[in-house]
């Protein structure tokens, strides 16, 4: 194209399109189309994008140089240049280390992640394997240390099962038969039993609680209430004895009767072994266990409530199981919210190395359009990129501040002007009047009277000053004269 032309004619195209000359052959290199698979790879990760950003700096370099001598402060837009130079080498470097960086990252969240699946699994496990020994752990801790007889209750409350249940197999043939007989039907043993070993369960929970509040008045020597309760002992003794125990020694006949011959207990010998019977079962169990439970069944029944002597050490021990079965929970929600830490540095590490270098090539095209940087480089993190509205906002501040100084300039010395101009003529007239500075002194009045004149209507006030004050300053002499 300059073949034909002179020496300068064609250097001077060759300086501006100097670009031209390399960034083929640095495209093609960078983008590596005809090398193998991972050396392509790499080029592209590695050298695309600092060889696109130094060709758009080489490009925009070539303008901002063009329009230097059409700007203010040249000194300054060069300095500004070299530094936009010096950050996007700052850039590339960084974009370099942040891919090792990155590389480094990933292995090790990919550990963390495997170590935490890992870790939460064998927890799971663990947790569900030992959660019986430890829920049994709890209940014997709570039932060792709690001031409520709980071992009694539950002893208690299992031995009236019990006995509801031999009962209810010994006595089902029986009231089967009875039932039968007033119905006329045949009833099925199945549909019986249950509500009978119900019956009976309250049954003898009951003779229990009769129990209590007989031992109850004696403790207190109440003796009405020990009548009272002393008859009602008797009736639940014979009721029981008839229908329950008699029907358990008469299954116990036929043991009796093949160790002797011709043997025969009576009416009176059943009722009577079935009595020590009762009275053998009922001091045993009540010794043991029932004294101490039944009186707290007795509470809960009555909606009295459980009174315990040590309600704060209660109050730890509830905290401490608590704080036993969400463990795990709590170990969980710490690993996650680590886990979310590295997940962001994770993130920074993958975003921050190419945005770098595209802020340094945006840094040339903003040098070139306001004379100012857009970013600050290099970026400490996510976090330190600004949004695009604060962008926007402070790209605009420079140029505002800008028509402003420009508009306030004149504005401001034509007020000095008229500020300084009373200043003048009132030093003018304190002076020493004499033959030789008379008319030099007229001559300054004439001046100021004129430039008053021509102020600015804006500052009328100050025009108003001087107009007013300047034919008495000028009569003034006329009198000394």
């Amino acid at each position: 194209m300059f073949e034909g032309s002179g020496g300068i004619l064609k250097f001077i195209p060759g300086v501006i399109l100097f670009p031209l000359l390399f960034q083929e052959s640095f495209i093609n290199f960078a983008w590596g189309a005809s090398d193998d698979f991972w050396v392509m790879l790499g080029k592209r990760v590695f050298l695309l994008l600092p060889v696109l950003s130094i060709v758009l700096g080489c490009w925009v370099s070539i303008a901002c140089a063009v329009t230097v001598p059409f700007r203010q402060n040249r000194s300054d837009y060069l300095t500004n240049l070299l530094i936009t130079w010096w950050d996007l080498g700052k850039a590339i470097v960084t974009f370099w280390g942040g891919i090792f960086r990155f590389s480094v990252n990933l292995f090790v969240s990919a550990f963390w992640l495997l170590k935490f699946a890992v870790l939460g699994l064998w927890s799971i496990v663990q947790e569900v394997i030992f959660m019986p020994l430890r829920v049994i752990r709890n209940a014997g801790h709570n039932v060792m240390s709690s001031r409520v007889p709980w071992i009694a209750v539950n002893l208690t409350i299992l031995w009236c099962i019990i006995e509801a249940f031999i009962f209810t197999y010994v006595t089902t043939p029986l009231v089967l038969d009875t039932f039968s007989n007033i119905t006329g039907e045949h009833l099925q043993p199945n549909m019986l039993r249950i509500p009978l070993f119900i019956f009976l369960f309250f049954m003898i929970l009951g003779s229990y609680a009769v129990l209590s509040t007989f031992v109850s008045s004696v403790k207190s020597k109440k003796f009405g209430s020990i009548i009272g309760i002393g008859v009602i002992e008797i009736v639940v003794l014979f009721v029981e004895v008839v229908f329950l125990y008699r029907e358990f020694v008469d299954s116990l006949v036929p043991w009796f009767a093949q160790y002797s011959e011709d043997f025969e207990l009576g009416i009176l010998g059943t009722l009577a072994i079935s009595s020590f019977v009762w009275f053998g079962i009922r001091s045993l169990s009540w010794f043991l266990f029932a004294a101490h439970g039944t009186p707290t069944i007795m509470s809960v029944v009555q909606g009295k409530g459980l009174k315990s002597a040590n309600s704060h050490s209660a109050a730890t021990e509830q905290k401490s199981s608590l704080s036993v079965s969400f463990e795990f929970q709590d170990k969980m929600k710490e690993e996650a919210s680590w886990f979310q830490k590295k997940g962001e540095d994770f993130l920074g590490s993958f975003m921050l190395p190419p945005l770098q270098v595209v802020a340094a090539g945006i840094n040339f095209c903003t040098l070139l359009l306001t004379a100012n940087h857009l970013f600050e480089l290099p970026f400490s993190g996510i976090n330190s990129i600004s949004p695009s509205r604060a962008l926007l906002r402070g790209s605009a501040a420079p140029r505002r501040g800008k028509a402003s100084a420009i508009t306030e300039k004149p504005s401001a010395e034509k007020a000095n002007v008229a500020t300084n101009e009373p200043a003048r003529i009132r030093e003018a007239h304190r002076s020493p009047v004499h033959e030789s500075d008379r008319d030099l002194n007229r001559e300054l009045i004439r001046e100021s009277a004129h430039t008053a004149g021509e102020a600015p209507k804006q500052d009328g006030q100050s025009t108003d000053r001087v107009s007013t004050g300047s034919p008495q300053q000028q009569h003034q002499p006329t009198t000394g004269e």
